[in-house]
């Protein structure tokens, strides 16, 4: 990581539950961070706000080191990493920062005042991102100066523990600002991801589609919620967990995918279920995964039982870690 990325001094501007969280995740990998409020307020109400803020940054951690997660020992440094400023000194704090995260309301009226009052103070090359989970940054880089540093940043709660990050950049972001922002949070432990700019981003719009099935099973009388929840956590979810989604239909190959889907929108009467074009070309051109070399994934370079192995083993270290593998008894017999 590059020095710069270390030394930059980061903001959440907004201080709801995300702007919170992401000042946390900043400070529990040592790195000072200010959360600024910049809705006027008198100074008993903004007084009331910062204990509230630092209360529930305590709660948080508090709740890490019950987990074992941090040292009871640290948590007084980690909380003073963490500057709560008010609109009186916010000017002065957003003139020093290399990176900002803006987490107010979801309204464009909201946020439309709030890249006003930040872009009247921030250092020209300072980075800006949005966390919005529903309005584009095609969008909002109307709203900000120098919209080539802008680019949405979708964190999923709880934004100091959840590792991934959606980037989201429109057209007009300079490739470098995405690095950069790229850089940043994986120098703080973040794991990012890029996808272009539309709706639901990756995760929250495969989440929305398992989310309706799950509620509609039920509805239909396909099983019960705890039983749906049950498969969930023992079946698909740690499967995903231990191998990515698209990883998954290379490794089993396309064409089950392509023939469970061509059952399941027949049986179902429901075109929802129909594999994509996409699936089908890879079906027609033969390049169904992991048993053809291709995919979408090129495996022609890859060592396919070493490959195996570590699947294998990613999946048994999540068991283990949920104490589901079989007994001893007969794990050895």
């Amino acid at each position: 990581m590059s020095s710069a990325a270390q030394e930059t001094l980061v903001g959440a501007l907004g201080a709801g539950r995300m702007g919170r969280g992401i000042v946390l995740a900043f400070a529990l990998a040592g790195r000072e961070a200010v959360l600024l409020d910049i809705k006027p307020r008198e100074r008993e109400a903004l007084a009331k706000l910062k204990a509230e803020a630092e209360a529930e940054l305590r709660a948080s951690l508090a709740t890490l080191v019950e987990l074992g997660m941090v040292k009871a020992e640290v948590v007084e440094a980690v909380v003073s990493r963490v500057r709560i400023v008010g609109r009186d000194e916010a000017p002065a704090w957003l003139g020093r920062l290399g990176l900002v995260f803006e987490g107010v309301p979801e309204t464009v009226d909201a946020k439309r005042e709030a890249f006003d009052y930040a872009c009247r103070f921030l250092p020209e090359d300072a980075l800006l991102a949005s966390t919005s989970s529903t309005i584009l940054s095609t969008e909002l880089a109307a709203l900000v100066t120098r919209p080539e540093r802008f680019l949405n940043a979708h964190w999923l709660n709880p934004a100091y523990l959840i590792p991934l990050v959606e980037l989201s950049p429109h057209p007009g972001t300079a490739p470098e600002a995405t690095r950069r922002m790229t850089e940043m949070l994986e120098a703080v432990g973040k794991v990012p991801v890029v996808c272009a700019a539309q709706p639901g981003y990756i995760v929250p719009r495969l989440q929305s589609l398992v989310m309706n099935e799950a509620a509609r099973m039920i509805e239909q009388g396909v099983a019960t919620a705890e039983d749906i929840d049950k498969a969930t956590r023992y079946g698909f979810g740690i499967r995903y967990a231990a191998m990515g989604v698209v990883e998954f239909i290379d490794f089993g190959g396309a064409d089950i995918l392509y023939y469970a889907s061509g059952y399941l929108a027949k049986a179902l009467d429901d075109s929802r279920y129909a594999c994509p074009p996409i699936v089908e070309r890879k079906m027609a051109e033969g390049n169904i995964g992991l048993k053809t070399g291709e995919g979408f994934y090129d495996w022609r370079k890859v060592d396919q039982p070493a490959y195996r192995r570590q699947a294998l083993a990613r999946l048994t270290e999540l068991l283990r870690m949920n104490e589901l593998l079989p007994p001893d008894g007969e794990r050895r017999g």
